[in-house]
C-alpha cells in the first residue's frame, strides 16, 4: 500500500479590491477575462483556471 499526499496547486493571487478579473494568464493559452466580487470571506475561486484571489488581511491571506 502507498501513501499519497495530495498538494493543492491553485495559484493564490492577493488582491487589494473586492472585484478582481481573471484572463488565465499566458496570453492566447488563457481564457476569456471574467470578473468576479469577492465572497464574505474575502476570497473567490476562477470558474475557468481555479485561481483563487485572496482580500490582502482576510484569514485566508497567508
Amino acid at each position: 500500500m502507498s501513501d499519497t499526499v495530495s498538494q493543492d496547486t491553485r495559484e493564490i493571487i492577493i488582491v487589494e479590491t473586492q472585484q478582481v478579473a481573471c484572463s488565465g494568464g499566458d496570453g492566447s493559452l488563457g481564457h476569456p477575462l471574467v470578473w468576479y466580487q469577492l465572497g464574505p470571506d474575502g476570497r473567490v475561486s476562477c470558474k475557468y483556471c481555479d485561481r483563487q484571489f485572496v482580500l490582502k488581511g482576510s484569514k485566508y491571506d497567508r
